[in-house]
């Protein structure tokens, strides 16, 4: 509680010097005893902010629909994450909110500075050295990653894991369409990549998913070897909670990471809009899509901060411009940076690690459930799917009347989608458990499930 309160113990004992006083106590002393307060108030411990929101959600729950309370288990690329009130302010500012793009330092060297931070955040997030100033959402990132690659190699061909999240892959197929390059997409076998029959001569990129769209952690040893052996890059698509626990992009070798940016600080709204995070080697930095924050002296000697290696870019170069982003996803940036300076190094880690017991609770708990398989015996992060013995689309339309949004179909999912999907696809859902979920939410969805199921 001290780190909230404007004095510190120096400045208390210091003030108390001056006034000739010993302690704080002896601020009241002309107040008499019988009309003190002695022993403390009879109050209960404090809470953290998620849980006093919850308590007063509680309360107005008596004024709103039972739809309107839902507890969300739901994830495959939108998460619901605790977003803590004082990102809410900070991100709301003026001078964040018309956040579009500083061309002129000497009057926004405050948005410049936080833009310099988050991409400093991802630079430790991805374990690679150069960030960008952020990308339309994670689809948009790999997208330009495989013209990245395209533009190192000189080649058209890429490898695309299946395990990738559909959508991501099938903007990844509209740019392929667009631009003559050829993406081969690499099977699932038992939730995991099959890179056993792959041929990768020639390609210009290998891209894996880590965890993959269903959950499974995967060795990314493989996918590595695979792409540089054939002188291709590595692309990784990470989830970046997962980076509070486990190996970074940089970690497994890759040359360019992506990712979503959504479960920092921006809620789920309909959609969007979304974060798109972005990293590489130096050997790419000036292939490096959209904005770059660097740090220099100005003319005082004075340390600021402009956009920098402009000639990449369409307002400088625009037939020869790396990409075509132009005011791009800043106050979303902010929004991420403010929420990963509140949490911390630690902080993340204590999320990460929540989401992956209560994870883990749930999986152990619903393989007792009569209907209810594995889809895969692979290690998971915070997100697994289940076969179900009955259409997943019923089963959830079931635990919505108990109150409980339990996840994603995976055939809704994957529509039109024939590399990724397990067997007994209409069956299967993807559950995903963040550290907003509390054990009391987890055990009444595991009988709002034990109830769908045995209809």
């Amino acid at each position: 509680m001290a780190d909230y309160l404007p004095h510190t113990r120096e400045d208390v004992e210091g003030m108390l010097a001056f006034l000739g006083l010993g302690s704080l106590d002896d601020l009241f002393a002309h107040i008499p005893e019988a009309v003190r307060l002695s022993g403390g108030l009879d109050m209960p411990e404090g809470m953290s902010e998620p849980d006093v929101a919850a308590q007063f959600s509680r309360y107005t729950g008596a004024n709103r629909a039972k739809a309107s309370m839902m507890t969300c288990f739901a994830g495959g690329g939108a998460y619901d994450h605790e977003v803590p009130a004082v990102v809410k302010m900070l991100g709301a500012r003026s001078e964040f909110v018309t956040a579009y793009t500083p061309y002129q330092p000497e009057v926004a060297q405050g948005v410049l500075q936080a833009i310099f931070e988050y991409q400093t955040m991802v630079s430790r997030l991805s374990g690679l050295p150069i960030p960008n100033a952020s990308l339309y959402d994670a689809a948009t990132a790999l997208v330009e990653g495989l013209n990245m690659a395209h533009g190192a190699t000189g080649r058209s061909k890429m490898l695309i894991s299946a395990g990738v999240h559909p959508h991501w892959r099938a903007a990844a197929k509209t740019f392929a369409r667009g631009t003559g390059h050829e993406v081969v997409e690499v099977a699932l076998r038992e939730g995991v990549t099959d890179w056993s029959s792959v041929d990768a001569t020639g390609v210009a990129a290998v891209v894996a998913a880590y965890p993959n769209y269903l959950g499974v952690l995967e060795d990314m040893t493989v996918a590595e070897q695979l792409a540089h052996e054939n002188q291709g890059l590595f692309i990784m698509g990470c989830d970046p909670v997962a980076a509070g626990v486990l190996k970074t992009a940089g970690q497994w070798g890759a040359d360019i990471f992506v990712g979503e940016g959504q479960p920092f600080g921006t809620p789920l709204a309909f959609g969007g809009p979304y974060l798109g995070l972005f990293a590489c080697t130096t050997e790419q930095i000036r292939r490096l899509p959209g904005r770059i924050v660097g740090e220099t002296v100005d003319s005082n000697e004075r340390r600021s901060f402009v956009t920098t290696l402009r000639a990449r870019e369409q307002d400088i170069r625009r037939e020869k411009a790396t990409s075509n982003i132009c005011s791009n996803q800043t106050l979303m940036a902010v929004t991420a940076a403010i929420q990963l300076g509140w949490l911390g190094t630690q902080g993340l880690r204590e999320v990460a690690i929540r989401c992956a017991q209560g994870a883990h609770y749930l999986y152990a708990e619903l393989m007792t459930v009569d209907g209810v398989s594995a889809v895969s015996n692979q290690p998971f992060f915070r997100e697994f799917a289940i076969r179900l013995n009955r259409d997943a689309s019923e089963v959830l339309s079931s635990m919505a009347h108990d109150g409980v949004l339990g996840g994603l179909s995976v055939s809704a999912l994957c529509e039109g989608d024939d590399q990724s999907v397990p067997e007994e696809i209409s069956k299967v859902m993807i559950v995903t458990v963040t550290e907003r979920r509390t054990r009391e939410e987890i055990d009444h969805y595991v009988d709002a499930l034990r109830k769908a199921v045995s209809q």
